[in-house]
């Protein structure tokens, strides 16, 4: 079957081609147009488009069905594969990168252990466990006491990136 004066196998690998090429560039470029694009996520447009293409050219080059028998297989095919893409990859990938993130705000009334003593009228360093990681942190102390090497603290404040800490036995 021909289709604008073209036959589909030619149309569908030219298609495969220019969708392939343009995930391809989503994936590297979209960081820089940022932001929230909501249900119409341009990759798993591309990816649909991908595997329709893919899939309508493999069936048309080896299987004897009518095309639009293909065409229409590929679309379920390709709309199956962009589900689960979009289910299983694309929205957990988004809520893992939402937890990992932390400010200073949340490190407060947070217990570190300190990994570097903290002298008196001097700095030190704590180490904050979390979920996602270990949060290393400058740190002096609030009551301007020195702290030991081990000690647990609380995170009382955060001035200029350095975390003011007390004993956790001394609450």
């Amino acid at each position: 079957m021909e289709l604008f004066g073209s036959d589909l196998p030619s149309i569908y690998l030219t298609v495969l081609i220019g969708s392939g090429i343009c995930v391809i560039l989503t994936l590297l470029l979209s960081d820089l147009f940022g932001g929230d694009v909501g249900v119409f996520n341009p990759t798993l447009i591309l990816a649909f488009f991908t595997i329709l293409s893919a899939s309508g050219y493999i069936m048309e080059k080896y299987s004897n069905i009518n095309s639009i028998i293909i065409l229409s297989i590929s679309a379920v095919i390709a709309l199956i594969i962009s589900s689960c893409l979009h289910f299983f990859v694309f929205i957990p990938l988004a809520n893992a990168e939402e937890s990992l993130v932390y400010n200073d705000e949340s490190l407060k009334g947070r217990i570190g252990k300190v990994i570097t003593a903290i002298p008196k009228d001097g700095f030190g360093e704590i180490l904050i466990e979390s979920i996602s990681g270990n949060i290393p942190k400058t740190a002096a102390s609030f009551y301007n006491e020195e702290i030991r090497f081990g000690e647990e603290t609380v995170v009382v404040e955060i001035k200029e990136n350095v975390a003011y800490v007390v004993r956790k036995d001394g609450i």
